[in-house]
């Protein structure tokens, strides 16, 4: 089996989390045990928790060519009940501990045996993972991952970060989402390298990790933002050979901090369930604050108004980034008329994200067409913008920047912040002194947290 995971062999360290590390040898050999139980399966779902054993699990899918249904270990009654029965999942794979009471058929990985891993490779085109999007529009979506669309991705990352089987991987991130999952476990396996998982995303994790040959760090925008208020955790971080963020924008103060500490400017990358990831800063090229680098080999992007019509690329103009890669999902499970919609009519993905791109193809991404693009007076206005601005200030941790209703603006644009010791009055007038003055917030709200996902992301919809 080496069309996506590279060999089974070897006895060094594959995997370790927490306490537990497994070589490539035994890893396969559970994961074998996992693919001789599934086999035939339409489906299965995996508890996917932060262990060895759902790693053995995802990886045993993969050997049996089987579609693998990540199902977020802290998810409620009714999310686990549309995922198990949207997906079609005839078996869960889990530990006795953690099965529910109800839902399919357990296939309990406490005690599988090693086995031989399976000779015959699926197909390329074959679904790998059904991946479940967060559901802020409406009840979760099924996105189609295939075995092809994830190895040209991880073969683009391999590249574009000089990732080689030399490294050590080291991130804390949740295994049912691309990055931690895709990115933090298939990556590491297809090009050789080791991977730590801390368990947790904690500064000392990843300190600790770093005394332990850690040179690869993933981590999403709150884990830096935490390592940067923690100067000896960060110093530890010294000796890595590289530090990725992703899954949300790394406001700039965070990315200069880090760069101070640990002597690392950190890559940012973006992508989507549905894309993968498709813009990165590469290792040995520039990496801005704000900036998620060029496509990667294989993608194309462009931006388009409202009405369709081009957007140009000069760094400032907003619009909505359009995608075509080979890394593209395979549709929605269940859902031709969201499938369809998701597409222009020439082919291309609609991301819904705004982005602007400058004349040498850097990406910078606004955010959300749904949430960050601010209609105000007659301006389009981007919410990243006036964070970042925001997040300037000495005295802010934290912001959040949504278009709220106005009689006569249509939008204004309405700011939600953590700080310390500052007042709205000021913060408005910070904000107006370095962007132009229409950008200013009208409404300044001082909160003391902002809602967040697993991810890390602020979820907006939450703040209206």
């Amino acid at each position: 089996m080496t069309d996506l995971l590279g060999t089974p062999g070897g006895d060094a360290p594959a995997v370790t989390v927490g306490d537990e590390t497994l070589s490539r040898r035994e890893l396969f050999g559970r994961a074998a045990a996992v693919a001789a139980e599934i086999a035939g399966a339409e489906a299965v779902a995996v508890h996917a928790d932060a262990s060895a054993a759902t790693i053995a699990a995802v990886v045993g899918g993969l050997l049996a060519g089987v579609p693998v249904v990540p199902l977020p270990p802290d998810s409620g009654p009714a999310e686990r009940a549309h995922i198990l029965g949207d997906s079609g999942a005839a078996l869960l794979l889990a530990t006795r501990a953690d099965a529910p009471a109800d839902g399919p058929p357990l296939v309990p990985l406490d005690d599988l045996p090693s086995a031989a891993v399976p000779a015959a490779a699926p197909a390329p085109d074959a679904t790998a993972l059904i991946l479940y999007t967060s559901g802020t529009t409406g009840a979760p979506k099924g996105v189609l991952v295939s075995r092809s669309a994830i190895a040209a991705g991880l073969d683009a990352l391999a590249a574009a970060w000089d990732w080689t089987g030399g490294d050590v991987l080291v991130h804390g991130l949740p295994l049912f989402h691309v990055h931690g999952l895709v990115l933090g476990v298939l990556g590491a396996l297809r090009v050789g390298s080791p991977v730590i998982h801390t368990g947790w995303p904690r500064p000392d994790a990843y300190a600790e990790a770093a005394g332990r040959g850690g040179t690869l760090f993933f981590g999403v925008p709150t884990v830096w933002s935490r390592l940067a208020a923690d100067p000896g955790a960060a110093a530890a971080l010294r000796g890595a050979r590289l530090l990725v963020s992703g899954s949300a924008p790394l406001p700039v103060p965070v990315f200069e901090r880090v760069a101070e500490l640990t002597g690392h400017r950190p890559v940012e990358r973006y992508g989507m369930t549905e894309t993968l990831i498709t813009v990165s800063a590469r290792a040995d090229g520039p990496r801005r604050p704000g900036r998620v680098g060029t496509p990667l080999p294989g993608v194309r992007t462009r931006l388009a108004a409202e009405d369709g019509t081009p957007v140009p690329h000069d760094g400032e103009t907003p619009g909505e980034l359009h995608v075509q890669a080979p890394t593209l999902f395979d549709g929605y499970l269940n859902r031709p008329d969201a499938t369809a919609a998701a597409f222009t009519a020439d082919g291309w993905f609609r991301t819904g994200d705004i982005a602007a791109v400058e004349p040498d193809g850097t990406h910078r991404i606004v955010g959300r067409a749904s949430t960050d693009l601010i209609k105000s007076g007659g301006y389009r206005i981007g919410a990243g913008e006036i964070e970042d601005a925001l997040l300037a200030h000495p005295g802010v941790r934290e912001a959040a920047v949504i278009g709220t209703p106005h009689d006569d603006l249509g939008e204004q644009v309405t700011a939600f912040v953590v700080a310390d010791g500052a007042s709205a009055g000021e913060l408005t007038e910070f904000v107006a002194s370095r962007l132009s003055v229409h950008k200013r917030p009208r409404a300044v709200h001082l909160v003391d947290s902002l809602p967040r996902n697993a991810m890390g992301k602020v979820v907006k919809s939450r703040l209206r």
